[in-house]
């Protein structure tokens, strides 16, 4: 049985570390700290300022990097990637970071985003010789760049990602630089730290600056290319200013509550939207409780507003592999009932409001609700920290298509009935423009609840895993 996910599916993690003796190793507990990124696979490629060495393979960071592979990753700079694919199938030629020769030297590249007219490129590149040897949108930047008149390394960058649209968070290590970079429009975080050692060091969340004894510097900007070098720390802006779109699936969702990003605490900014949920939707009820783990915050803020006890009604199992045996009689709900678990002692005789981030398909929600029913809950009722998700997403989250979204195609009304619930209730957009009121990183893209998209792209942009669709026999 293959243990599919009602959820927005992961994106990725990337970790950068220039100027430490134990370059690969930090690169190592960072990626493992951000694991819920992505699990598909992972990678780190190491400098020795001569050469590039790298490894990966697919699976979970703990499995794949061994004490002998981390010593043989030498070098006092590295970048490593935890990989979710939004853009080509989950393979390990499509593991990150890649690494390519070129005119230029050795380049190895880890990206976080999606890059929404990559199919274009990619079709041009093929009709003039390029053979490409993965089916990742962030292999056309490398092709760019090998194709490109410009002698200097960086030079080459900024033409190639000049002509790329979409949201990027990168990481480019060659012998001499490690350059983090990040698109104009700020879809993805990027935040810079350095340790008492002088390293520095770049990382998708700030929970990979905990566990590496790193010091927050700040957010590589919007739009902003810093360049490490022995030289010292260069900040370039050589795009074309955008409007900031922030991905606020981030905070909703995504992000560990304790990282900061975006310059924000993700724990602040969650717990605000469950504030902002229990004064526009209040219930009456006895129990509050969240759909673990990523509800958890956004419920202990309702319960804190309401002042409706909070409790942890569900249990959830943190030991689920992708896939798992399923008994020969068939269990009625196994996939929900592997994952979750009620607390019979906390709903039984209870009023209840469950906490949930989001509703995608609805198919694992309308399963958790049938669960707590029977353990003896009188009324239940959903609420949901963020607005009806309507739309899919094309800068690096992998949502489900309009036609599967339960929001998109239903009525309120017709949710409830399907998820059998007493009320239920979605954040306003409102609601979740004052949580996050004052921010200082600027606008959010919220896309995913309004179809608004704040870069253009074509129709089949959104169906690029489908385009780069490819049969392979594993071994």
């Amino acid at each position: 049985m293959i243990l599919s996910s009602d959820k927005p599916k992961e994106e990725c993690a990337i970790f950068g570390i220039f100027n430490s003796k134990e370059a690969a190793n930090f690169t190592y507990l960072g990626l493992y700290s951000m694991q819920h990124r992505g699990q598909e696979s992972s990678g780190i490629v190491s400098s020795d300022t001569v050469h590039l060495y790298r490894y990966a393979n697919m699976g979970l960071v703990a499995n794949i990097f061994t004490q002998s592979k981390i010593k043989e990753l030498i070098g006092e700079a590295a970048i490593g990637h935890n990989r979710y694919s939004t853009t080509g199938a989950s393979f390990l030629k499509n593991a990150q970071p890649i690494r390519v020769e070129s005119h230029l030297g050795p380049i190895a590249l880890a990206h976080n985003g999606n890059l929404v007219n990559s199919w274009d490129i990619r079709t041009r590149l093929e009709k003039t010789g390029s053979i490409f040897q993965t089916t990742i949108d962030s292999e056309v930047i490398v092709h760019l760049m090998a194709k490109s008149s410009q002698t200097d390394i960086l030079q080459a960058l900024c033409e190639s990602l000049n002509q790329v649209r979409g949201a990027y968070s990168l990481l480019v290590l060659t012998p001499r630089y490690l350059v983090a970079v990040r698109d104009p429009n700020g879809f993805r975080p990027l935040v810079m730290g350095k340790r008492k050692d002088g390293a520095i060091v770049f990382a998708s969340e700030t929970c990979a600056f905990d566990i590496t004894e790193t010091d927050y510097i700040r957010d590589v900007a919007p739009g902003e290319m810093v360049v490490v070098d022995h030289t010292g720390i260069r900040s370039l802006f050589p795009f074309p200013k955008a409007k900031p779109s922030l991905c606020i699936f981030e905070y909703i969702y995504f992000a560990r509550p304790d990282s900061d990003i975006f310059e924000e605490s993700v724990y602040k900014v969650r717990k605000s939207l469950g504030k902002q949920l229990a004064k526009v939707l209040p219930v009456d009820a006895d129990v509050v409780i969240p759909v673990p783990d990523s509800a958890n915050i956004a419920a202990l803020g309702y319960s804190e507003e309401s002042k409706i006890p909070y409790q942890s009604g569900l249990v959830r199992s943190h030991y689920i592999g992708r896939t798992f045996i399923e008994p020969d009689q068939r269990i009625r709900d196994f996939g929900a009932k592997i994952k979750y678990n009620v607390v019979k002692e906390v709903v039984k005789g209870k009023r209840v409001i469950i906490i949930d981030d989001s509703i995608m398909r609805g198919t694992t929600s309308r399963k958790i609700i049938k669960m707590i029913r029977n353990a003896g809950a009188t009324e239940i009722h959903f609420r949901v920290s963020a607005p009806p998700t309507i739309s899919p997403c094309f800068y690096g989250i992998d949502i489900p298509t309009h036609n599967e979204l339960i929001a998109a195609t239903h009525t309120l009304e017709e949710i409830k009935k399907y998820l059998r619930v007493d009320s239920i209730a979605y954040l306003t957009l409102d609601a979740m423009n004052e949580a996050v009121k004052g921010h200082k990183g600027g606008g959010f893209c919220d896309a995913c609840f309004t179809a608004k998209y704040p870069v253009a792209f074509q129709d089949h942009a959104g169906n690029q895993k489908s385009l780069f669709s490819e049969y392979a026999v594993e071994e």
